[in-house]
Parts: structure tokens; sequence; C-alpha cells
């Protein structure tokens, strides 16, 4: 191939800017929000107010005029003391440091047109008529399933391959759409069975639901009103004729299939409300202790739902067998069938490692493109070595989230590392520099500045009562370090002080040595501090994207240092406001043709 997006060196460069701008401002990032108030951390990293925080956080979509730094300092931060003095430079320096400021990303438009210059031909178009995305999703996902089957088809289309292998499928959308609006053969993986069988109905059920659609589309439909004469007119014209009859016949058929897809849609409606009021996200959002102290806390619209990523070894007896059993019903209940099209969209229950054997899993695979709508944590980083290590494997479309489950080589607690092989950094670059970014930090990389500037907010009272309550352990408590979660106690409370005890409880402590005045009491004391917490979980938010940007970068990195990748790039697909992890890690490996 001709180009190869971005070249490695430049890509280099930026990953230094970024790097040395996180060195100085990842220290905010990694604070703990719960002991906010116990460890002093305002006074710890700031030397500005938290009402100038705000303002020019609040002001800075209007205006980001160039003002010199100020003397003895580095993107705002004193050089002595670390502490941040300067809010604006701050914020220059975040927005200059992200990945849209950097210029390392294309659009989907700018990723079709590279696609086409490498085919000669269009890419990714369908004459199939189906289904609309938003009418058997919510908005949110019919936004991304859409945006991305864009893309997969179109490197399909570009490698002349006509299957995709589907990691970390859910509950079956992408696969679902891409088999029908496509005509791409697709394999959905996931290490939820519970996901895998929620599929499968899932997509028969919507096969139903597409083919009484098609055969509206097909139908004639109803032509406006004639007046009496007319009608008379066209009456007695074709009364007596095969023509009329076959007019009449086209008509019921139209309103027959209007019924029938009015009733399937109903039915299809009501199943997904079901499905998809369960929530999918390993981490519950309400659920809070010292090591997840801000991110845990966050709305779900802050937060991506992803389905867990189960390994082997942490599956029971029972779970292992029952995926073995629901694997060979699935081949034997394909080998049965005639239809191929009943067989454009299979489910797997599998756990998929670089080192799986895609064959033994698939045995019909052949080349294909390898995918993955928000993969939870590692498994982003994994289909990326899956994709460099299988020969099969012609192109990946990767679109990771949970970057807080994502384990790091460089962690002292090597926390998560399956086999000593860890999902950060990836690249051989970022390895010799010994890159770290730290648990809190990657909490905060989850977070949705896009959606807190239009006004989504944070939960902020959530956060203040844990570390109100943080104090009282610490001033009444011996244990206040416990291991213990506090869990979902803010929303079952009706108080600061019904929220304290019922926390107290669950810690298996004493609630009665406090009265409700000395509980009332902390309240009162830290209230007037509020806006310290507001201010500084605020430049959290703002430093998110260089951290995303940092780990998104770590893996384009990776695949420009493999010598098969023969294109790769960041694409953003999404609309952030709508899908905050937006961003998709795309490569190709040279032709062997």
């Amino acid at each position: 191939m001709a180009f190869n997006g971005i070249p490695i060196d430049t890509l280099k460069r930026k990953i230094d800017e970024v790097k040395r701008f996180l060195s100085i401002s990842l220290s905010i990032s990694n604070a703990h929000t719960v002991d906010f108030y116990t460890r002093g951390v305002w006074s710890t990293f700031m030397c500005v107010s938290p009402e100038e925080v705000l303002c020019a956080v609040s002001s800075t979509q209007d205006r980001m005029e160039a003002i010199e730094e100020k003397e003895n300092t580095t993107f705002g931060f004193c050089n002595a003391s670390s502490k941040l003095v300067d809010i604006s430079a701050l914020l220059r320096a975040a927005k200059a440091h992200c990945l849209p400021g950097l210029g390392v990303c294309m659009q989907l438009e700018d990723l079709m047109q590279n696609l086409r210059l490498m085919t000669g031909t269009l890419v990714g178009e369908s004459s199939v008529k189906v289904l609309a995305p938003d009418e058997f999703m919510n908005c949110k996902k019919a936004h991304e399933v859409q945006a991305m089957s864009e893309a997969v088809a179109s490197l399909a289309k570009c490698c002349r391959v006509k299957q995709v292998i589907d990691v970390g499928s859910g509950k079956g959308y992408l696969c679902s759409y891409l088999s029908m609006r496509f005509n791409l053969q697709v394999f959905g993986i996931d290490s939820s069975s519970t996901n895998t069988h929620g599929a499968q109905e899932r997509n028969r059920k919507l096969k139903k639901f597409s083919k009484a659609y098609q055969k509206l589309n097909k139908a004639p439909r109803k032509q406006p009103l004639e007046s009496e004469e007319e009608s008379k007119q066209h009456s007695s014209n074709f009364e007596n004729t095969d023509g009329y009859k076959n007019s009449v016949t086209k008509e019921k058929g139209h309103f027959e299939a209007q019924a029938e897809i009015s009733a399937l849609s109903k039915q299809f409606t009501n199943d997904l409300s079901a499905s998809d009021n369960a929530a999918e996200c390993p981490l519950d959002p309400n659920d809070s202790d010292s090591g997840s102290s801000f991110l845990s806390l966050l709305s779900l619209d802050v937060i991506e739902d992803v389905s867990p990523h189960v390994h082997p070894s942490q599956l029971s007896l029972e779970e292992r067998e029952k995926r073995k059993r629901e694997n060979l019903e699935r081949k034997a209940r394909e080998g049965r069938e005639n239809n191929s099209d009943d067989r454009l969209f299979s489910p797997l229950t599998s756990y998929v490692t670089a080192e799986t054997e895609l064959k033994t899993l698939i045995t019909e695979l052949q080349d294909a493109v390898l995918v993955g709508l928000h993969t939870c944590g590692d498994l982003a980083p994994s289909t990326l070595r899956m994709f460099r290590a299988k020969q099969e494997l012609r192109a990946v479309c990767s679109v990771g989230c949970c970057y807080h489950l994502l384990s790091e080589e460089f962690d002292q607690d090597r926390e998560g590392c399956v086999d000593a092989v860890c999902g950060f950094p990836m690249s051989q670059y970022l390895k010799a520099q010994a890159c770290f970014c730290g648990r809190n930090a990657r909490m905060s990389a989850c977070l949705a500045l896009e959606r807190v500037s239009a006004g989504g907010g944070l939960p902020m009272e959530s956060l203040f009562y844990r570390a109100v309550l943080h104090a009282i352990l610490r001033d009444h408590y011996d244990c206040f370090k416990s291991e213990k979660r506090v869990g979902n106690v803010y929303s079952k409370a009706s108080s600061f002080v019904d929220y304290v005890r019922q926390a107290l409880r669950k810690l298996d402590l004493d609630d009665t040595k406090l009265s409700d005045g000395d509980i009332q009491s902390y309240h009162e004391h830290y209230s007037p501090r509020m806006n310290e917490m507001v201010a500084f979980n605020m430049l959290k938010v703002i430093l998110a994207p260089c951290i995303e940007g940092l780990i998104l970068l770590d893996r384009l990195c990776y695949l420009k240092e493999q010598d098969n990748v023969s294109y790769s790039a960041l694409v953003q697909l999404f609309d952030p406001l709508q899908s905050p992890r937006c961003y998709a890690v795309v490569g190709i490996k040279e032709s062997t043709v």
C-alpha cells in the first residue's frame, strides 16, 4: 500500500509531548477523591482558589487566547513546589495534548476515502434494505453500530474478505447489523454465556422482523385517494382483469406485511427494553472504596456499559462445561441447516487471547476482519495482539473502553496481568521507557469531558458524602482503611446522617458511639469546602482526554511497530456526546495476493 497514515517518527514525537505534559499533571488525576479532606488534597496540589478554577473552566469554551506562561512554571505548575499556579495555562496545555489537539486522528469519512484510494472502488456500499438501527436499539447503540458497521464493511471490501469476528460481542447488535446489512458472515465471541444466548435469541427475532420489513418494502403502498369518477372508471376498466386482481392481492400483501411488522415491532421493542435495562458493566457505579473512589460513584451516563471478560481460571467447572456444550450444540445445529442466510451470524461463548487458536472455535474460518466495539479493559489490547499473531486476520477495528480495568506492566503490584502479558503499555517504545499511568488516572480517563461540558455534570454530593465519611472514620474509628466497600449507600440514604449510619453498619462499625448532632457537625464543617472538590474533579475531567490519548497512541504505535501491518490509524468513529469512547484503532495487513 502506498501510505500508512501518520509516520511512526511523528507519532513518537506526539507521544513524547503527551508524556511530558502528564509527567507534571498526572498527580492530580491519581489523587484519591475519598482522601480529599483527610489528606488535604486541595492545599497539596493548588495555589489557586476553587473559584478561579471553576471560572476558568466555564469560560474556556468561549476563549482560549495564547497568553505567555508565567516565569518559573511549566504547563501552569510551579517548578519549585509542583503546585498549580496558572489555571489558564493548564487548560491550554490540556487542550493541546488531547487527541484532537495533537492532530493524529482522522474522521470516518477520511478512513473511507483512504480505503477507496487503496482499492480504487467504492467500499462499504450495500443495496440491501434492512431495518434502521434505531428501530431495534437505543439511540447511543444505533449511532455506534451504524458508524462502526460502515468502517468494518469497508475494511472487509478492501481486504476482499466475507467473514468478520466480533470479540466481546455482548448482545450482538453489531453482529446482527453487519450480517443483514452487508451480507457478511459474522462470528460473535463473548465470554458470557448469558450474552451469547441472548444474542442468538435476539438475532432470531430480528431476522423475522427484518423479513417482514423487507416484505413491507416490496409490497406497493396504497395510492392517494382518487375522485369518485376516477375510481368508477378505474373499476370498470380493470374489474374483470388479472391486473386488477393482482393489484388487490399486492395491496392486501402490503397491509398484511404492515400488520405483521407492527405486531413484531411491539414484541421486539418489549424484549429489547427488558434486556437493555440490565447493567452490563462489571464495576458497580454506586460501589465505592478508597481504591475506586471517584469513577465508581459516577452515573451510568458517564461510565461505559461493557461486558465482563472473565478468564477461564475464574470460571466454575459447571460454567466451563456449559460453554463447551453450547458451542457443540451450535456446531451441530449449523450442520443441519441448509439455508446459508440463517448462518450469517453465529454467537460463540469463549474467553479469547492472542494465543487462542481460532480454528478450534470456528471450523469454517477463512480470512476475516477482527472487530471489537467497546471491548473492556485488557480485551482491547488482546484484540490487537490477536490481529498481529493470526495470519487469517486481515484487518482490525478496535474501540476500547474501561481503562480503569487495564493491567499495567510497570504497576508495582502487577494487578490483573495474565501470564505476565499486560494491557499497558503495548508498544516497545513505551515499554522501553517503563511508562506508567496509575489506577486512579486510568479511572479518570473514563470520564466524558464533552458530556460534562454540555451540562452532564458529576454526582458531587455522593462524592462529598464519601469524603466526609472518611474524615469521620479517621477521627472516631481505628479501621478507617477498611477493605470493605461502602457500596450503594448514597442512593438509599434520606440524609447525610442516615448515609453515615448505613455506611458504618455496612462496615461492621458501631454507629451508636456518635449522636446525630456529632455526625451533622461534620457536614456543616466541610460544606463550605465542597467547592474545592467540585473544582478539583473538574480538573480531572479536563485531563481525562490526555490520559486516554496516551493509551490509544500506545496502541497505534504498537501496530506501526509490526512488520506485517501495512496501514494503521486512529479514527474518530462516534460523536463523543453520544458515545464518549469514540476512537477506533484500525489496522490492515500487507496483501498476500
